[in-house]
């Protein structure tokens, strides 16, 4: 295993005397649901794929054009400052960890950096302006930076963004995926979001975020890659889903076992696991293979979204950290973990406890609803729209 890059609570306390938590979560979500037999019935070919049971994901949420990676962005930012009581001109460091840096429709904006553009738009305007890129585990990367900047006293608050306007990969798979077999199945499986994470110095005696850490294992680095497409609009996909997902479950529990172990817990002190949301049927072996290495005692198995809203990229943690607070499922005093898995492949875990000021705004929103089912249209300009959050 690739040597960790982490932080954490213990023997270095010295040198970082703070404790940062998550003041608040929010999300972005583009009205449209699309269902997964709406958008296989788009395809050019006659796959024979059942998508829906392959993967577990009965629809995801896309933009139909009104949406790009920096409106979800700020959308998710906007929503996580309002049920802060801080001022945005507080905020020391805006770390903006979108794959897609969408903005006007399919144009891609490297200069000037995104986070200089949410920053601005939330009213960040003291706040130090950082891009960071780390595939699906962007968001993730981006609180391991927001920790060690609050715990070493450089930052009080920090913003943790990202937008993904990621389902121009689905629609331009569509026209070339022929059979289960295909690279760019995986595609299909994608959905539009925006998540955001607002991370501060706890106060004395809190408990907060207890780890941050991140490990690379690079022969793998060539499961999954994107391109700019040819003749198509935005990019195109490609990925050995099997070998990859063969890979991180032979992996994800040595990385939890090294967790635990340098953080002197036990796999019961964990009460809930947000895992990255590719699929329902990955997500349970992967769980299922934590337990058989690791054991512990019955529980449910890890949070699953990807049922309602697709593989949402860099997002996921952020999308499904709302809707278990919401929901009320974490209780005051539970730790959390949230688990990346990336192209690279890159896995890394945060572990964090939940306070009531984190739970309560949230709770007191109840939950979202329900998920619909063949609400939006394949084909553009048409269908129906869902709630928006």
């Amino acid at each position: 295993m690739t040597k960790w890059l982490m932080t954490e609570r213990g023997a270095d306390s010295e040198r970082a005397p703070h404790v940062a938590r998550f003041a608040s979560v929010g999300r972005s979500l583009p009205q449209t649901h699309l269902t997964s037999s709406e958008l296989m019935a788009s395809t050019k070919h006659n796959t024979h794929v059942d998508l829906e049971r392959l993967t577990g994901i009965q629809e995801r949420r896309v933009s139909m054009g009104e949406e790009d990676s920096f409106t979800l962005a700020v959308g998710a930012a906007r929503d996580c400052l309002s049920r802060w009581d801080g001022d945005p001109a507080a905020i020391d460091l805006v770390i903006s960890c979108s794959i897609t840096k969408y903005r006007d429709g399919l144009s891609q904006w490297l200069e000037p950096p995104m986070s200089v553009a949410v920053a601005s738009a939330v009213g960040a305007v003291n706040a130090v302006p950082i891009d960071v890129s780390n595939a699906c585990a962007g968001t993730l990367t981006g609180v391991m930076v927001a920790n060690n900047w609050v715990r070493r006293g450089a930052a009080r608050h920090v913003l943790v963004v990202s937008g993904e306007y990621i389902s121009q990969l689905g629609r331009n798979a569509a026209g070339h995926v022929h059979t289960i077999a295909s690279r760019e199945l995986a595609s299909l499986t994608l959905g539009d979001a925006g998540g955001a994470a607002l991370v501060e110095r706890a106060d004395e005696g809190e408990a907060g975020i207890t780890f941050t850490g991140f490990t690379t294992i690079s022969e793998h680095s060539r499961l999954c890659l994107a391109y700019p497409a040819r003749h198509d609009p935005g990019a195109r996909m490609f990925t050995k889903s099997r070998p990859l997902q063969e890979a991180a479950i032979a992996d994800v529990p040595t990385v939890l076992r090294e967790v635990l172990d340098s953080t002197g817990l036990e796999i019961e002190d964990i009460a809930w696991v947000i895992p990255h949301q590719t699929s329902a049927r990955a997500i349970r072996k992967g769980m299922a293979a934590v337990t058989e290495v690791l054991g512990g005692s019955t529980r449910e198995p890890a949070v699953v979204t990807v049922d309602r809203y697709g593989n949402t990229a860099s997002t996921t943690h952020m999308v499904a950290l709302v809707e278990e607070l919401r929901a009320g499922r974490p209780s005051v005093g539970d730790r959390i973990a949230l688990l990346a898995l990336a192209s690279g492949i890159e896995l890394g875990v945060v572990l964090f406890t939940v306070d009531e000021a984190l739970a309560e705004p949230l709770r007191a929103l109840g939950p979202d609803q329900p998920p619909l089912v063949a609400t939006a249209a394949t084909s553009e300009g048409s269908g129906r729209h869902g709630n928006h959050d």
